[in-house]
């Protein structure tokens, strides 16, 4: 098509050259004035778009590895500040839910309702755990991590005030159902901020233990402040403490916060550079993501994979079981020892002290047994089974039931308070190294969307648990005396000891049978 001395100049493009072309790697030939027509010929036939067309614009990323704007990237220092928010608002929603549980009497002769329905308000706001995060999805998607963060815990500190204001029983349960509801946004999008600011593998498994410490730590005492001012006020004040400590904190993050998500980030400063933003998804579509990985997919695997399945049961009692707590501790050693609300409440620094010692542990398992494991796996041209993740878990599990037949056979007038109250530091011990070796596994095991749905799974079952069991736990220890309830617990215990165990030995199979995108061999 082109003449011959057009197609051996080697002059340069120039200025008049079209981009379009200079991508295509045609060179314009100088004295055809009919050239654009002959290329937008060329483009017809080999179908491509015309010139004039809008051409879709890549994917946004960063401009180097070393780009300043990548939270990677930022000084040590400003990634460990930008760590604090989501571990610190997570730590005031999950001490929300059960500050009161030590004032139930309170609530009792306040509103002249049963035991049962003064406890409630506490599966109310659990539930809104295990319904939160399908909020979270898509907000994050829309205005990023740190709007997220702002508009939840703000929307948090309301409706805990509007509990503390409640007339009536049904009103503190709706109001904390919409409390845990808003403020769940912050345990479900914190993991995504760690990952966002650290490389979990080289020098963020410290944050990362920092955030997942922090709900256990909330929700263990929760009690503990619950007991020691409602022993002087009325329960209402237990909701004004979580305002008085989570207020002033909302207002201070709110100037030094940063957004960390990568496409918030990216797209803000492609508006600031005028350059393109890719197309976005369509309403429908943006939904049916949204829908598929908070819902329909973690319900999907928790009745056809074997491996969440597991794993989110046994972590699910653990949680159920620690609920159950809130209501059965105060229950046995008021009728044991005759403690008062304060008293019961101050038994919880014995989970507190067992969730430090789990942390640790985990920590010294993780970088001698599994770092040796793994580099003498890669040095030996070895791909390291994942099942390594699960070590913790097996440790934890031996220490689950013999908490729980400690407290059982240890919780009477013959024998002193200290005993019992000793007994639930292995209990907290035991729960973190589980769920931290679960959850690790899970995220090594499935890949990409999959492990995201994949803690979806776990965390609904988990909150679910936690929101059902106390409901049940009076009747159960009346019934069945302190003693025969607490051993029903830990004969469960046994049997889910098994679960790490059997996916150490045989957990590469189950893999490999996955319907999901998983970590063959």
């Amino acid at each position: 098509m082109f003449d011959k001395d057009a197609q051996k100049s080697k002059e340069p493009y120039g200025s008049s050259a079209n981009p379009s072309s200079i991508e295509l790697g045609i060179q314009r030939p100088v004295n055809d004035v009919d050239v654009d027509a002959e290329i937008e010929l060329q483009r017809k036939e080999s179908g491509m778009p015309p010139l004039d067309a809008d051409v879709p614009s890549a994917p946004l990323d960063w401009d180097h590895p070393d780009d300043e704007k990548n939270p990677r990237n930022w000084a040590f220092g400003d990634r460990v500040f930008q760590t604090i928010p989501p571990a610190l608002f997570s730590f005031v929603v999950t001490l929300a839910s059960p500050i009161y549980t030590t004032a139930t009497q309170q609530i009792q002769d306040e509103f002249n309702v049963s035991f049962e329905v003064a406890l409630v308000p506490l599966t109310t706001h659990t539930l809104g755990f295990a319904l939160g995060p399908m909020l979270a999805a898509p907000l994050s998607e829309m205005f990023g991590r740190k709007y997220v963060y702002l508009i939840s815990f703000a929307l948090f500190l309301l409706f805990t005030m509007a509990s503390g204001l409640a007339p009536n029983v049904t009103a503190l349960c709706i109001f904390r159902l919409i409390a845990g509801c808003v403020g769940a946004p912050a345990l479900a999008v914190g993991a995504g901020t760690i990952g966002d600011i650290w490389d979990t593998h080289k020098d963020g498994g410290l944050a990362a233990m920092f955030f997942i410490m922090s709900p256990f730590l909330g929700s263990s005492l929760g009690p503990v402040f619950g007991g020691l001012i409602s022993y002087h006020r009325t329960w209402r004040w237990t909701m004004w403490l979580v305002l008085l400590v989570g207020g002033p904190m909302f207002l201070w993050f709110i100037p030094f916060m940063k957004e960390t998500y990568k496409p918030a980030i990216l797209k803000k400063r492609a508006i600031e550079r005028g350059q393109k933003l890719p197309p976005k998804p369509s309403g429908a579509e943006a939904m049916k993501k949204v829908l598929l990985i908070t819902l329909f997919r973690p319900v999907h695997m928790l009745f056809t994979e074997p491996i969440v399945i597991a794993l989110s049961l046994y972590t699910a009692f653990i949680f159920g079981v620690l609920f159950l707590f809130f209501a059965a501790i105060p229950y046995s050693f008021g009728t044991q020892y005759h403690f008062d609300r304060r008293q019961s409440g101050l038994i919880f620094i014995s989970s507190v002290i067992g969730i430090i010692l789990g942390s640790m542990t985990f920590g010294v398992i993780d970088r001698t047994i599994y770092k040796r494991r793994y580099e003498h796996a890669i040095a030996n041209g070895q791909k390291a089974p994942v099942e390594l993740r699960l070590i913790s878990a097996m440790v934890g599990s031996l220490a689950l039931p013999v908490s729980l037949f400690w407290f059982a056979w240890t919780c009477r007038t013959s024998i002193h308070w200290i005993v019992p109250t000793l007994s639930i530091i292995p209990f907290g011990f035991s729960m973190m190294l589980i769920f931290l070796a679960s959850a690790t596994y899970l995220v090594d095991t499935y890949q990409f969307m999959a492990a995201a749905s994949a803690l979806a799974a776990n965390g609904l079952l988990r909150y679910g648990f936690g929101a059902v069991f106390p409901l049940f736990a009076i009747q159960m220890y009346t019934n069945l005396g302190i003693g025969m309830a607490t051993t029903a617990l830990g004969i469960i215990a046994v049997v889910l000891t098994a679960v790490p165990f059997v996916f150490y030995q045989f957990g590469r199979y189950f893999r490999e049978k996955s319907g999901y995108d998983t970590l063959k061999g």
